[in-house]
């Protein structure tokens, strides 16, 4: 056995003390936080699953855009959209050309034919030159809109319609 100061010698019988090495420390970190927020001003809110397309607002892009999933302008487009998901103009972003997409959401300006399969919502901010066919379109005090606008008709409901019309009351002058 050995005292303070001394070594324990090999014949004393007693054993040296295991020698302890610190155990590795294992932090948690939190999720990182979400690139977009509610609060971030966003205009339409992604299904799960679903993937979703940016054009950023410093962009310009002349050309077609067509896919499965939700597509996001916020700079300026030329051209044809045909997505099956959401298609949104942020405001101040800017479209020129046909679109086709399951739901559009209208904050910025566009300049073009809109056909939704869903609903067309168009915001405050928004602007539409152009002609609009949508099943269910909602348009927000403030918002600016020029064309012909055809909603809540189904599919070869509106042909049925004008045709039915037009032999009750004669065809319009």
């Amino acid at each position: 056995m050995g005292f303070f100061g001394q070594q324990a010698r090999k014949d004393d019988g007693a054993k040296a003390a295991p020698k302890l090495e610190p155990e590795p420390v294992r932090v948690t970190l939190p999720p990182p936080p979400p690139t977009r927020t509610m609060e971030d001003n966003s205009m339409a809110v992604n299904q799960p699953g679903m993937s979703e397309s940016v054009l950023g607002s410093g962009l310009t892009i002349e050309g077609k855009i067509e896919g499965d999933g939700d597509v996001r302008v916020a700079g300026r487009f030329k051209g044809q959209v045909n997505v099956k998901g959401e298609l949104t103009v942020e405001p101040g972003a800017s479209i020129e050309g046909a679109l086709h997409a399951d739901t559009v959401h209208v904050g910025g300006e566009v300049q073009g034919q809109i056909q939704a399969d869903s609903r067309v919502e168009v915001k405050g901010t928004g602007s539409l030159i152009g002609d609009l066919k949508a099943g269910i379109l909602t348009v927000a005090a403030g918002a600016k809109m020029r064309g012909k606008v055809e909603c809540g008709w189904k599919d070869g409901e509106l042909e049925a319609t004008t045709k039915q019309a037009e032999l009750r009351f004669g065809k319009a002058q």
